[in-house]
C-alpha cells in the first residue's frame, strides 16, 4: 500500500514577498523641519491618504508638533470642515522621527527648515540635503520649500543632482491650491514630471516657474508689503484703510498688513534681505517701519502684536476703520 504524504503549504507562499510587492509612487513623504510651514505641508499631504514622516531635532519638538497639528484639525472640526474620524485617520498617517534613516522608504523628502541668516541657512540646507541623500533610495526626489535660495545652489554638492527640485507650497492664504515647481540646472525631466504628478495627487495646481530667488509669489508679495509700508509712512492712509482698500477694492482675503502679520514679520524681513542682497534693487529693501516692528519683536499673530494686536486665538483685538 502506497503511503500518501500530505504537504501543507502556507498560503503566503503564493503571495508576493514584501520586497516584491509593487510600491505606489508617492506612498510616503518625508519632511525635514516641522514648524508652521512644515505642519501645513504635512497636513495637506496626510489629508489625501499619503503617509508622512517628519524629522525634528528632539522629542519635545516632536510632541509639540503633534499638539499644534491636533489643534489645527480641532479648529477645522469646530468649523464643520472635518470629522473626528478624519482626525484619527490623518494623525495615524503622520510620524515623527529624530533619524534621517527613517526616510529610507520615502519617495519625496521636502526640506522645510527655518533659518534666519542666508549664509548660515545655505550651509545648513546643503548639509540637510546631503544627509537626506545618504539615507534615501535612488528614485527619491529631494526638494526644498525655500523660495529665496535657488535649488541649483542647494544641489551643487550632491552625488545625484538631477533628483533635486524646488517645491514651494503657498500656505499664506486659506485653502491655497498653488504649488510653484522649479527645475534647477541639474534637475531631470523625469523628476519634474513626477513632481507635477505628486502635486496633482494631493489636489494642488502645479505652476512651473523659472529658477529665480523669490519665485513669483514671494517677489510680488514682498513688493506689495514694501509699497504698503511706504504709503503708510507717507501718511497717505491708515493701515486699516490701506488693508480695507485692498480687500474691498481688489478682492484680497486679507490686506497687506494683515497678510504680513499672518506670515510673520521676521519671515518677510528675511525674504526682503535675501532678495535685496541677490538683486540689489531698492524695492526689495525692508522699509524702516517693518524693521522697527522686527526689532521690537512685534512679529505678528505669533507674538500677539505686529501691525495689529491679537488675542491668544490670533484674532485682531481692534479694527478702527475709516479713522
Amino acid at each position: 500500500m502506497t503511503e500518501v504524504i500530505e504537504v501543507v503549504e502556507a498560503i503566503e507562499a503564493y503571495g508576493l514577498s514584501k520586497k516584491d510587492k509593487p510600491k505606489a509612487l508617492f506612498s510616503q513623504i518625508g519632511i525635514v523641519g516641522c514648524g508652521t510651514t512644515g505642519q501645513s505641508i504635512a497636513l495637506m499631504i496626510a489629508e489625501t491618504g499619503i503617509e508622512v514622516v517628519f524629522l525634528e531635532t528632539n522629542e519635545e519638538k516632536i510632541k509639540q508638533v503633534f499638539v499644534e497639528i491636533t489643534e489645527t484639525i480641532d479648529s477645522k472640526i469646530n468649523h464643520w470642515g472635518m470629522t473626528e474620524s478624519d482626525k484619527r485617520a490623518i494623525l495615524s498617517r503622520i510620524t515623527g522621527t529624530l533619524k534621517y534613516e527613517d526616510f529610507a522608504e520615502c519617495d519625496l523628502v521636502i526640506e522645510s527648515i527655518l533659518s534666519k541668516v542666508r549664509e548660515f541657512s545655505l550651509d545648513i540646507r546643503k548639509s540637510v540635503f546631503q544627509k537626506i541623500e545618504e539615507h534615501v533610495c535612488e528614485h527619491c526626489i529631494i526638494a526644498t520649500n525655500s523660495t529665496t535660495i535657488v535649488i541649483t545652489e542647494l544641489a551643487s554638492e550632491l552625488k545625484h543632482k538631477e533628483r533635486c527640485v524646488s517645491l514651494h507650497f503657498s500656505t499664506t492664504a486659506p485653502d491655497a491650491k498653488l504649488v510653484e515647481i522649479v527645475k534647477g540646472l541639474y534637475t531631470s525631466e523625469e523628476v519634474c514630471k513626477n513632481t507635477i504628478k505628486f502635486t496633482k495627487l494631493i489636489n494642488k495646481i502645479p505652476i512651473p516657474v523659472e529658477e529665480s530667488p523669490g519665485l513669483i509669489s514671494v517677489r510680488l508679495f514682498v513688493s506689495l508689503i514694501g509699497e504698503a509700508c511706504e504709503v503708510l509712512m507717507e501718511g497717505i492712509g491708515t493701515k486699516e484703510n490701506i488693508d480695507l482698500i485692498m480687500k474691498q477694492g481688489f478682492g484680497m482675503p486679507l490686506g497687506p498688513f494683515e497678510f504680513a502679520d499672518k506670515v510673520g514679520i521676521d519671515k518677510i524681513v528675511r525674504w526682503m534681505d535675501n532678495l535685496h542682497r541677490e538683486f540689489g534693487d531698492l524695492k526689495y529693501k525692508a522699509p524702516p517701519y517693518l524693521k522697527k516692528l522686527y526689532r521690537a519683536n512685534h512679529l505678528g499673530r505669533k507674538t500677539g502684536e505686529g501691525f495689529y494686536k491679537y488675542d491668544e486665538h490670533g484674532n485682531k483685538i481692534s479694527e478702527n476703520i475709516l479713522e
